[in-house]
């Protein structure tokens, strides 16, 4: 397995990352830790996380993803994987978190860290991040960003400084960012230079076929800053397998159980992903495989972070790493975006 450097920290990571959050709603504690199992054996050294997971996010199933992690690594030599997690920021579908006061300030960064690695039973973390920004912006699919000043919430500048000391106190080996603008992920270096604090060193963004909007501003930010993008959602929720075309609602799959997820399933994102399907199609390749294989190809891509409910999903998507695009795929998928641009943003 191909690994990469995770920004300026040191530390090398899979191309493949081994996302989580249907662990405890979707896959048991069993099919989470067989999951696991797979992925060392593929040489996969990388598992993403979250406290507000299993997704959908519910009381019931709160922090159940990082204990199935937890009871899985207890029984393993910790230096063997990098663990990522995340602190959720301010959400009002969230009551079930630190009684729903989910800022982004000193306490909250304790108290959610401790949590997180209490359910995972270990002393640090690899990778912390930040879920999404607490201020009001454009995250999760939203446009049309309008600003309210008084909406801001913490300052960047007190959110690094909690996990700085969180760095120094060794709960955590570094730091990034999810869910973020070129405009927040510039202010965080900025104020990690001017006042000495730990630098994020990665950026977790949906990244995929259908939503590429990743480079419009924040692909030059993740080279010439060394923050890597961390792309998840890469098959679009099982989109781009093709498994939902033509109105097709497989049993079991997560958009027949969770149709709220409409983010890629619009009447463009599917007029898209037929376009896909058919190149992929035309060149004796897996759908899947050919999205997947895009994704891991892009420069400013650390690792591509892929999830599954099944074994057979599992292994098709971490074969992805193997698999080379042609000049006439990668024209074909070209040619559909320019047609077809950015149809779940």
């Amino acid at each position: 397995m191909e690994t990469a450097l995770l920004g300026d920290s040191g530390i090398r990571v899979s191309k493949i990352c081994l996302g989580s959050m249907t662990w405890g709603e979707q896959n048991t504690q069993a099919e989470g830790h067989r999951q696991l199992d797979m992925a060392l054996d593929h040489g996969i050294n990388f598992i993403d996380t979250a406290e507000m997971y299993a997704v959908p996010a519910r009381a019931e199933t709160y922090g159940a993803t990082e204990k199935i992690i937890g009871s899985w690594l207890n029984n393993r030599a910790r230096d063997q994987v990098i663990i990522a997690t995340k602190i959720a920021g301010p959400a009002d579908w969230l009551p079930h978190i630190r009684a729903g006061t989910l800022k982004l300030d000193r306490p909250n960064i304790e108290q959610a860290l401790n949590a997180s690695l209490a359910r995972l039973q270990t002393d640090y973390v690899d990778l912390y991040q930040v879920h999404w920004p607490e201020r009001k912006t454009n995250y999760f699919g939203r446009l049309g960003y309008a600003h309210h000043a008084d909406q801001d919430g913490i300052p960047i500048e007190e959110t690094l400084s909690a996990l700085a000391d969180q760095v120094t106190a060794g709960k955590i080996r570094t730091i990034g960012v999810s869910n973020e603008t070129p405009w927040g992920v510039m202010r965080y270096l900025q104020i990690a230079e001017r006042l000495g604090l730990a630098r994020i060193v990665s950026i977790q963004n949906p990244y995929n076929l259908l939503n590429r909007t990743f480079e419009i501003g924040l692909a030059e930010i993740a080279h010439r800053e060394r923050v890597g993008l961390l792309a998840y959602s890469p098959l679009g929720f099982g989109v781009l397998t093709g498994k939902y075309l033509r109105g097709a609602q497989p049993s079991g799959a997560r958009l027949t159980r969770f149709p709220q997820f409409r983010r890629y399933t619009t009447p463009a994102a599917e007029r898209a992903t037929e376009k896909y399907a058919k190149l992929a199609q035309a060149h004796g390749l897996s759908m899947a495989q050919m999205a997947l294989a895009f994704v891991n190809s892009r420069p400013f891509v650390t690792s591509t972070i892929i999830g599954a409910t099944d074994d057979t999903q599992c292994r098709e998507n971490m074969a992805s790493v193997d698999v080379s695009l042609d000049e006439a795929v990668l024209k074909g998928i070209e040619d559909i975006h320019a047609t077809h641009p950015n149809p779940s943003p």
